[in-house]
């Protein structure tokens, strides 16, 4: 399993999953309010061993294998996972996912999460565009979009776990648009730290190192 980078935001902490991380990872997840938004294909009612079984069986195989994927912490509670965030190459359509557990929503932490997991996948992983989708209807998941630079491209025809939802929007981010909305974001900052060796780059390449989170 490849060791992926920890990121580090004004109040975040994304880093790799462990095995350990399965029973908060569970506490979050298992919320029909958070699995309602998602694809038909998570189980509903969620299984007691749901997440460590996607964790040993369909994440860490292909971790780092043109999928990634970050479990999301605040800073003071790094033990804690309470949402996580995942990338990969081959799009179906979209190439990004996230879930962020009910009790942290309305603060902004996952708009806050996105960007440095953005600026990996334009600089790093040389990703030319991300396509993202969310279900039409869970405004949440779509003013991540709206607040991070994304195109609007149409809906089209989807399920969910929440039979309610019958149509998915889609979005396009590209590399261009990326950079374009980051120049006017001065305010963001994030830190990527690469353990080992022990490096760390400032993201914000316009607001310096005590510029704060908007």
């Amino acid at each position: 399993m490849i060791k992926l980078p920890t990121f580090q935001t004004d109040r975040l902490v994304l880093r790799p999953l462990t095995l350990a991380d399965a029973p908060f990872y569970q506490r979050h997840f298992a919320d029909y309010e958070v699995i309602r938004h998602l694809s038909a294909h998570v189980p509903w009612p969620y299984p007691n061993d749901g997440v460590r079984v996607y964790l040993q069986t369909v994440v860490f195989p292909k971790l780092g294998q043109d999928y990634w994927q970050w479990g999301i912490c605040l800073r003071d509670r790094t033990d804690e996972i309470i949402g996580a965030i995942d990338l990969w190459r081959a799009g179906k359509p979209e190439n990004r996912g996230f879930w962020l557990g009910r009790e942290y929503w309305g603060r902004g932490l996952m708009t806050e999460a996105v960007v440095p997991v953005m600026d990996h996948a334009f600089d790093d992983l040389g990703f030319a565009e991300v396509i993202l989708s969310n279900a039409l209807g869970n405004d949440r998941s779509r003013r991540v979009k709206e607040k991070t630079g994304a195109t609007f491209l149409g809906t089209e025809t989807a399920k969910f776990v929440d039979p309610s939802y019958a149509e998915h929007e889609i979005w396009q981010l590209t590399n261009v648009a990326w950079k374009s909305w980051r120049q006017k974001t001065p305010c963001l900052v994030a830190f990527l730290i690469m353990l080992p060796p022990a490096t760390i780059r400032l993201f914000n390449r316009s607001g310096g190192p005590h510029a704060s989170w908007c």
